[in-house]
């Protein structure tokens, strides 16, 4: 696939099953992030991955950050976030530790890990895979943050979901026009 056509056609699935990426593919999705531009090559991100038996243990941290937040949740809806971790074979933590010390701002520390995510998404494609890119309340809990070995201050920038959409199933995503988010300055 010519990168171009990798770009263009890139979309978030909505199904992901079985395979996911096999460890020569996961050193590539992980390689492939790591070459996110990076302003002062600090390396900010950080990437934790979550798979096999190690998803039943990220769906009950699931569970409990939104026990926490809304305590009244009931068993039904403890479960659906359970299960979160259940959508995709593999599960990909990105992170962005920056550096406050560092010249260069944190801002641009924290989109250097959101790069490196989008080129893991795009290395997945590559690959033949597909992902999806979440968040939720879950990504800005302390707690869960350091359950997966991370200080308050990190920035859990994205969930990427990874595995194989079913034969015929479309993601979202339609082409989406952006002329009107363009404009052309001029003096």
């Amino acid at each position: 696939m010519q990168a171009i056509d990798l770009l263009l056609q890139r979309r978030s699935a909505k199904t992901l099953g079985e395979p996911g990426p096999d460890e020569a593919a996961l050193e590539l999705l992980l390689a492939s992030g790591a070459r996110s531009p990076d302003h002062g090559r600090l390396r900010p991100w950080r990437f934790i991955v979550i798979r096999d038996a190690a998803r039943a243990r990220f769906g009950d941290l699931l569970a409990e950050q939104l026990r926490r937040v809304r305590p009244a949740s009931s068993p039904e809806a403890l479960d659906r976030e359970r299960l979160k971790a259940f959508r995709a074979p593999l599960i990909i933590a990105v992170a962005a530790v920056p550096d406050p010390q560092a010249k260069v701002p944190v801002i641009e520390q924290v989109l250097c890990a959101g790069a490196a995510a989008e080129n893991i998404l795009l290395a997945a494609r590559a690959l033949g895979f597909n992902g999806v890119w979440k968040t939720g309340g879950a990504a800005y809990d302390e707690q869960l943050k350091g359950a997966l070995g991370l200080e308050p201050s990190d920035a859990l920038v994205a969930f990427l979901y990874i595995g194989t959409e079913p034969d015929g199933t479309e993601g979202s995503g339609e082409p989406r026009d952006w002329r009107d988010r363009v404009r052309y300055w001029s003096e």
